[in-house]
């Protein structure tokens, strides 16, 4: 299932996050010495709104700086976005769908009417992981680590999790300078994410 180019393209909703756990995940892989983007879709970025967010993974020079049309991966930070907008847009026929949801994959390949088995599932309440180690229903970190696992499990983006957890730390310590428990919290939602998450 490697690909010349992995392109992942995350939905969210405004103060969700998608953005930012866009941009991690592109710094860490980038620390492997891959070719990354990472981007959003720029538009009214308002609370609550659908906002977009793009990766590009790949081992030479990407040359297209496009939105991502067809994603390998879609990442679906509110499943309410799957009445909002057309999420499922362009998946590739093989591809793969990380919902934070409390459903099982199962139950969400059943409302979402997918019957090709060549699309797999994964979900994580990952919400529910925010609100244990962070008081707040912020998924973005805990699908990172979910989706670190569902690319390792997948094939498509061999990375030692051991190694993106330390980038990730030290990411997150730049970030929350001087807030060691918002630091703790979110790292640990990243582990129990990545054990967790279920599907394939």
């Amino acid at each position: 299932m490697k690909r010349n180019v992995l392109e992942i393209r995350w939905h969210g909703r405004g103060g969700q996050g998608a953005r930012l756990a866009a941009l991690f995940l592109g710094e860490v892989v980038l620390e492997t010495g891959r070719y990354i983007q990472a981007f959003p879709e720029f538009g009214p970025e308002r609370m609550g709104a659908p906002v977009v967010a793009y990766d590009r993974i790949s081992d030479t020079r990407i040359r297209d700086h496009s939105g991502i049309k067809n994603p390998d991966v879609l990442v679906i930070l509110d499943p309410s976005l799957f009445y909002a907008c057309d999420v499922l847009s362009g998946l590739k026929e093989d591809g793969i769908i990380l919902v934070n949801t409390t459903e099982s994959a199962e139950e969400i390949k059943a409302k979402l009417e997918i019957q090709d088995s060549r699309i797999k599932v994964w979900t994580v309440d990952a919400s529910g992981i925010s609100l244990s180690y962070l008081k707040r229903a912020i998924p973005n970190t805990p699908m990172l680590g979910a989706l670190a696992k569902v690319l390792d499990t997948s094939g498509l983006l061999k990375i030692d999790f051991s190694l993106m957890f330390s980038s990730l730390e030290r990411k997150l310590s730049e970030k929350f300078r001087g807030k060691e428990e918002l630091v703790i919290g979110n790292l640990n939602s990243i582990k129990k994410a990545y054990e967790e998450v279920r599907g394939g």
